[in-house]
Parts: C-alpha cells; structure tokens; sequence
C-alpha cells in the first residue's frame, strides 16, 4: 500500500507503506478432520479461500472426496488497504447450489506478526452471519438542555451517524446500507432509523436523532446541570448497520455500543469505531468439532524512508561480490545471521540484481558451496545461500522465458481432458494405459523439444552464471566429464523448467491451479523432463526413478539422441559466446485474468453495462477477449496509455474499479478484488510510465450524462481536476524498488542484531585462540574463513544500521502520536468507557 505520509523532519518528505505477505513461505498447507457428511459418502469436496476481512483474494484448487485435503498452494501478494482480519475459509464444493461454508480461520492485523514465519494448525471456527462484519461508523454524541412546553428543562442526548467506511460487498456488490440507532437500558430501548444508501460501501448519512435522557419529573430533584447518574451508568446508544434486502431479509453488518457516560465529563464525544459481531457472535460449545488447518504465514509491514537515507548501507552491500573472502561480506553475513535464509535471499537477489552485482556474488558464494562439496553427483543439490540465490534470480529473470517456452503446450495441456496416467494402482475404469503412454510420451517429447530448441531466448543473467557454474564445476572435479553438465542442468531443469511445469500457475503460466487430473498429468512429465535433463541419468544404464511404471515407461528416451539434445543445450546456455538476435524483438507477456470492464458505447444504440472480458497485457499492448486464446474485441497500445488511475466507486457504485487513460476514450474496468485492481495498476503504470505526453492531471471520477462527477465540467475533453499519482521513478526496472528492498534487508538486521553480536564475539574470540578445535559452542555454525575482515564487516554493518535507527524511531514517535484514538486511521475498538 503506498501512503503520503507527513514528515519527521525537514528531509523526510514522503514515506511509503508496504504491508505484505511473504513471496516464498507456503501459506496454505492442509486441513485435517473436517466434520464430514451424515450420509453414507462422507467424504467432500474441499477448497480454500483467503480473505481480506470479508474480501475474496485467493482460492486454492479444489480436492476432491477427502476430509483431510492436502492444499500446499503459496500465494504472495501486496496488501493495499487497511484490514481488521486475515480470514481462510474452508468450503465444501457444490455443483448444483451454494458452496457450503465449512468453517473458518480469522487473524486479526495485530496478530499476525505473532504468528510469522512459523507453521501453525488452527481450529477451524464456526461461520456466524452474526460474526462476519468488517467496517468502521463515523460518530457525533452531545448533550443539550431542552426546556419543555410547561417551562421545565431536561436533558437531550443528540445522536449525528455521519458516515461508515469500508463495509463488506453483498454477494459480490456494493451493499445498500442503512443504520438502526437505539438508546438501550433498564426500562426503555427507543429506536430510529436512517434512510437506506444505495450500493455504497463507504455510505454518508449526516443524520441526526434526539433521545430524552432526563425525565422532566425527575428535574427538581437534580441541578439542571447534571444528567441523572442512575441513568447516564445505564444507558448506551447502540447502532446497528445493516443491508437492505428489499424482497429478502436484511443482512447484519454489525454494530458498536458506546455507553452515554462518554457524555459525563465532556459536552460532546466525536469518534471513528470498529464495527463489532453481536455478543453471540463467534460463540459456540463445538468448535473443535470442525477441523483443523495448517497455515504458515510470513507477514511484513515496512516503512519505506526517502532514498538517501539508505545509500550507506547499499554502499556497504553492494560491495560484497568484491569482499575476499566473500563470507566476510556484509550480504553473505544476512543470510548466516537470518534466521530463515529465505527471508534474505529475496531482497538481496533483486537489489544485486538491480545494480548488475548478482552475477560475480552468486559465483562467489557458488564457488564456497564447491569448496564443502566431496561428491560430483550432489552438486548443488542442497538449500544453501548460493542455490536460493539462483532459484530466485531464475523466478525473477526467467519469467517471460518460462512463457515463451512453456505456456503454449502447458495450455494445450490443462485445456485438454486426454488422460496420461501410466500407474496401473491409479488407472480408472476403462482406462487404456497404452493409450495413456503414448499421451504422455506426445507431451514430454513435445516439451522437450521446445525446451532444448529455446536457448536463443535464455535471459544473458542466466547464460553468465551458468558459464561460471560450469567452469568451477570442471576445475573442482576434472576427472569427471559429466559434472560441467550436472552443474547447469541440476539449475535448468531440476530448479527451473521441471518446477514450472508441475506448478504453473505460481510462475503464472496458468491463471488457476489445475485440477486434480491435470496436476497428475504435470507431476508425470516434470519427473521425466527432470530425468531426461539430467546428465548423470542419461549417462547411466539405469534411470533413478522409485517407481516400476516410470522405468519402463522412461525407456522410451534412452537414446543417443536425447543425450546429444540436452549436451547441445546445456553448452548453449552455459557459453559466453554473443547470441545473434532474430532480428524481432517479442513481446514481454506480463499478466492476464477475468475482469469486468464497461462497455465503450462507441455506437448510439449500445448499452454501457459491464462485461466479463479476459484481460491479457504485454509488453506491447492491453487487450481483452470474450475467452482465453480467442482473438482481441479491443486492443490498446501500450504506448498510447496517458495514466492509470482508480476509479471512485460512486461513479457506478462498485469496488475495485479502476481506468486506463489512453487517446481514445476511457476504458473503465472492474477487478475481482482490491489486490487484483492494485497488481494490475501497478503493472499498467510501470510498463507505461515511459510513455510521452502522460497526463499531469485526471478526472478520478466519471464522464456520465453529459458532464464529468467528480468537477461537474460538461466538456468531455476538460482537463483533470486531480493530480495523477506519482510515476514510478524511470531508473527503476519493472518489479523491482531497490529502497523498499535495502528497507527490508535492515529490517531481518534489526531483527537478528543478537546473533550478529554473537558472531562479532565469534571472530574475537577466534583471532585471540590459537589452539585446536574444542567442542561446538555457540559460534560453530557461522562460517568464518577471516575472523579480522569477518568482524570489521560486522562493525560497519552495525554502524549503518544503528544511523538508521534514527530516522526510524522519529517516524514511529510521530506517528503514535498523530494517529489519536478515535480517529479514521485508529478507530475505537468496542465500548468506551
């Protein structure tokens, strides 16, 4: 989420705010025990989805007859509004009528970070209409004196519901909300009502209700200045959102209960409040009787500071391909530090990346690997620093080459029902397992054969590391002829092509994951496409499959010409020779997906609803379709797009729109969700944020009967009435923000300062001892090859990081004391008393 925030001082112009959900820990795992059916199937058919309070973001593949499904689906994605909870919804399948709701696993915001980065099960809870609320009341109480008719004063509590923000979508649009308000206690419980607002989710009332609090009789009693006190201790307003349902019954949407006595020491109480469930909201004696579900969630909230606060510690890091040794470098030290060398892998590879310094510090941290490796044949089979280095340089620079490669038969693949199951256990009834075979020989040889014709298009990054994997393989063991093969291919295929295959959707080949049959047909022929890329397995007599029906089906490639293929291929992509180019550049594909866009009412008679269209942009241009892979309704260039902007939602009444400015008119689209609208903003804008004569100013509303919402001008060329959204800066390559990244890297710092100092006293105490190893101690899993450069890295990382702790503490001062209680950005949680 990117937020202007107010400065600290002077320098501090803008700060960014980041909240995301980690790009490689697996989210979803399994469930387990799930109540099952009371008939005689009891088995169901299970999927999961994750929401954003009552928002829809993701959804799993469905798995079929088991009440212990097994997901292992990872989903990574930007946060970019405000939430109350993290949800996972467990359902059960329905073809006929509404998918069952199972139950439910809700983590509130606050909570999160206690749960990062580690694996839980969760109790799945019961699904409550009651429990199910998101949103926050705007809200205005005061007290008044009221002289009555006969001339005695009382007391008059006025009651002003002057908004809510951020209520839930009903059955996928906008709600029509209205408020109940109530003043509730002992004796009395009077209740008024606020007109209902059409299909808005963020409704503006400005109403205002008056309730007696005193009774007239009771005025002699009491100084005119006081509300009675048995009263005021009893007495709470209750305000109830709800959507009107018309010809159906009303949805709640929740409430908030602010006792009177707020009143007692102020004239008037205005605040923001959380909308809350109702008091049986979330309760029930069965709640272990649903089952469970294992999530691992890695949660991150970063705080971007303006680029010239991070420029020491970039210096210091993007010195590390020249440290000797390199295990004394300060980015070779974050990962023996981290404590999960994921976490610093991702931002390490795209900040080196950035700065063209991944290629010399992979081979670098590639050539200690080397060092400790005695067998040819587990050559960079493990998970150190220098393999998750690669694994995600490949993710990142390999994308458009898995696409050019892959998509086209991986299409044909999942769109097709041809069955390629060859395990005699696993075969259906009527099943032809010779038929079967020779599917699944028709797509391994025609994947192959793409695969080991592609190496013109192998990104120069990977062509270069593979080059200096080969030649310190060849060096670290000479008398091996096949380990400068293993070497690449161990990346190639067994990290790269054979992963993609069997998970398409994560490198989005597939815009879903699979169904089951599919994901079997992928598992078959990313095992042999890995065994067939292997060097070491072509070279032998016998393949290395477990399995009978995958050796006897694997003999079908033992033949000198797959063995020659893959040598070809491998020394094509592992050379420094320059690659001659085509002569036509393609273009880049950077995402696809079903969304809503309005119709363009380019004739007089057509009518401006929304269609579902498939969205597909390139590098070149953002097109949509009435279904995948049929030809283009309607195509813009990318380089006629003016500015992306979003959409308010009063403008058609729905959430998550946004629009494409370009020469003609606008094109108006809906997404599916608010992570959906933002990716595709996102990459919308950095594709196109080169373009000339972008706009400076635009309309955030629409142009609709003869005059735009938002200005009210009627001329449907008048300029913006808006500032366009800040660019991205041009000297940042796609996907990658090197002061978010360097943010980052400080932040696994901060939080690993205790083993740093644990290492800084490891090289002291090595450089004083000069005697044999004695028994492992705290400091015997860093690697220290020069405990004096290891420790003077040590001293500046500290020294950078503690100058950064400055500017980040008056930032978290200013903002605690900004944010007041009450207000939009914190709103009360439940009573206040």
């Amino acid at each position: 989420m990117l937020m202007s925030q107010g400065c600290c001082t002077n320098q501090m112009r803008y700060l960014r705010k980041y909240l995301a959900l980690s790009r490689s820990m697996q989210l979803l795992g399994e469930a387990k025990n799930l109540l099952p059916y009371l008939g005689p199937n009891k088995m169901r058919d299970c999927f999961c989805t994750i929401n954003l309070d009552q928002e829809e973001v993701y959804r799993t593949q469905v798995v079929e007859k088991s009440l212990s499904p097994f997901f292992s689906e990872e989903f990574y994605f930007e946060i970019p509004r405000t939430f109350q909870y993290l949800s996972f919804y467990v359902y059960d399948k329905n073809v006929l009528q509404r998918d069952l709701r199972i139950g439910k696993v809700a983590i509130k915001k606050e909570d999160l970070c206690n749960h990062s980065g580690r694996e839980t099960w969760f109790s799945l809870q019961p699904i409550d209409s009651n429990s199910e609320v998101q949103g926050k009341v705007h809200l205005e109480l005061k007290l008044n004196e009221l002289i009555t008719e006969n001339g005695t004063v009382c007391q008059q509590l006025v009651v002003h519901v002057k908004a809510c923000h951020g209520l839930p979508l009903i059955n996928g649009q906008s709600c029509d909300p209205y408020a109940t308000v109530s003043l509730v206690g002992p004796s009395r419980n009077d209740q008024k009502k606020t007109k209902v607002k059409k299909k808005t989710s963020n409704p503006q009332f400005n109403e205002i209700f008056y309730f007696e609090v005193t009774r007239s009789s009771s005025y002699t009693r009491k100084s005119q200045f006081q509300v009675e006190e048995e009263d005021i201790e009893k007495l709470e307003i209750r305000i109830d959102l709800w959507n009107n349902g018309n010809l159906v019954q009303d949805v709640f949407l929740g409430e908030i209960k602010v006792p009177v006595n707020v009143l007692r020491n102020d004239a008037s109480h205005q605040a923001w409040y959380l909308l809350q469930p109702r008091d049986n909201g979330n309760k029930s004696s069965k709640t272990d009787d649903l089952g469970s579900l294992r999530l691992n969630i890695c949660y991150t909230e970063d705080y971007v500071l303006p680029s010239e606060y991070y420029g020491p510690l970039k210096t210091l890091l993007l010195k590390s391909p020249d440290v000797q040794p390199i295990s004394a470098s300060s980015a070779y030290i974050l990962g023996e530090i981290c404590r999960d060398k994921n976490d610093a892998v991702l931002p390490l590879v795209r900040l080196l990346l950035h700065h063209d310094k991944l290629v010399p510090f992979a081979t670098a941290v590639a050539e200690l690997d080397l060092k400790d490796t005695q067998d040819a044949n587990t050559i960079f089979r493990g998970n150190s620093l220098a393999t998750r280095c690669l694994d995600e340089m490949m993710k990142i620079v390999g994308r458009h080459y898995l696409k050019v490669t892959l998509k086209p038969i991986l299409d044909e693949i999942c769109e097709s029902s041809k069955s390629c199951e060859i395990d005699p256990i696993k075969l259906k009834e009527g099943d032809n397992v010779e038929n079967n075979k020779e599917n699944l020989r028709y797509y391994v040889d025609k994947l192959f054969s793409t695969i080991v014709k592609s190496s013109m298009s192998c990104p120069t990054v990977m062509c270069d590391i593979f080059y200096s994997l080969r030649q310190m393989a060849t060096q670290r063991f000479p008398n091996d002829p096949h380990v400068q093969y293993s070497a690449v291919s161990s990346f190639v295929f067994l990290r790269f092509f054979a992963v993609a295959v069997v998970s398409p959707h994560t490198f989005h080949l597939r815009p879903h994951h699979p169904d089951p049959q599919t994901v079997r047909t992928l598992t078959l022929i990313s095992k042999t496409i890995q065994t067939l890329g292997s060097w070491g397995s072509l070279s032998k007599s016998k393949s290395s499959f477990k399995e009978t029906f995958m050796c006897e089906f694997f003999k079908m490639f033992q033949e000198e010409g797959y063995i020659m293929a893959v040598k070809k291929f491998l020394d094509e992509i592992s050379s420094t020779e320059t690659k001659v180019s085509s002569g036509t550049s393609e273009p880049v594909h950077l995402k696809e997906g079903e969304m809503y866009k309005r119709a363009q009412g380019r004739t007089r008679i057509g009518k401006k609803n929304f269609k579902k269209r498939w969205f597909c942009l390139t590098s070149r241009e953002l097109t949509y379709h009435k279904q995948p892979g049929k030809d283009a309704i309607y195509t813009i260039p990318v380089k006629n797009i003016l500015a992306v902007e979003k959409l308010e939602e009063s403008s058609f009444n729905k959430k998550n729109m946004f629009q494409v400015i370009h020469t003609e008119k606008p094109l108006y689209v809906q997404a599916n969700n608010c992570v959906e609208a933002n990716e595709w903003i996102d990459v919308l804008c950095r594709v196109s944020r080169c373009n000339q004569n972008r706009l400076s100013s635009y309309h955030p509303s629409a142009y609709l009967n003869g005059n735009w919402l938002c200005c009210l001008e009627t001329s449907e060329n008048a300029l913006g009435c808006k500032p366009c959204t800040a660019g991205v800066p041009a000297d940042i390559q796609i996907d990658i923000d090197e002061d978010r990244e360097t943010e980052r890297i400080y932040s696994l710092f901060t939080l690993s300062l205790l083993k740093l100092q644990k290492m800084e006293e490891a090289c002291g105490t090595i450089a004083v001892y000069q005697g044999p190893q004695k028994e492992p101690d705290d400091y015997s899993n860093f690697v220290i090859e020069d405990s004096v450069t290891t420790f003077k890295t040590i001293q500046q990382i500290k020294s950078v990081v503690e100058k950064l702790d400055e500017p980040h503490e008056k930032y978290r001062k200013k903002r605690s004391s900004s944010a007041k209680y009450g207000s939009k950005e914190n709103p009360i949680i439940g009573k206040t008393f």
